[in-house]
């Protein structure tokens, strides 16, 4: 099951395994080979996809047929910039860090200054 709603979800945003896979630092390859479901990735990178396409692990996993989080979208890990790599994106583009800066200062302060 994970195979098929990983390549839906990639459909969807319309990005190729080789664009997938830029933005999870993995190949193309590897994507292709977790959609014929010849191998399979590791914990983190599920939780990663997951953030990603905006729905749950369990989803991607096929232990849950409704594909939505909910309503919340956490912002937290933007605080966090720096500490670790993230890959935060908008339509499944990748928000620079630059703007992902801004974000953090206006969340925290409330003022919007460039």
């Amino acid at each position: 099951m994970f195979n098929i709603r990983l390549k839906e979800l990639r459909h969807e945003k319309g990005l190729t395994q080789d664009e997938l896979g830029k933005i999870l630092n993995v190949s193309g390859k590897t994507i292709g080979t977790w959609e014929r479901d010849s191998r399979q990735p590791n914990i983190e990178t599920i939780n990663e996809l997951a953030d990603f396409f905006g729905v749950t692990a369990d989803y991607l996993l096929g232990r849950d047929e409704q594909s939505d989080k909910g309503n919340n979208i956490d912002l937290s890990g933007i605080s966090k910039l720096g500490t670790e790599e993230k890959i935060f994106s908008y339509e499944g583009k990748e928000i620079p860090k630059k703007d992902l800066e801004l974000i953090r200062r206006i969340l925290e302060t409330g003022e919007y200054d460039e």
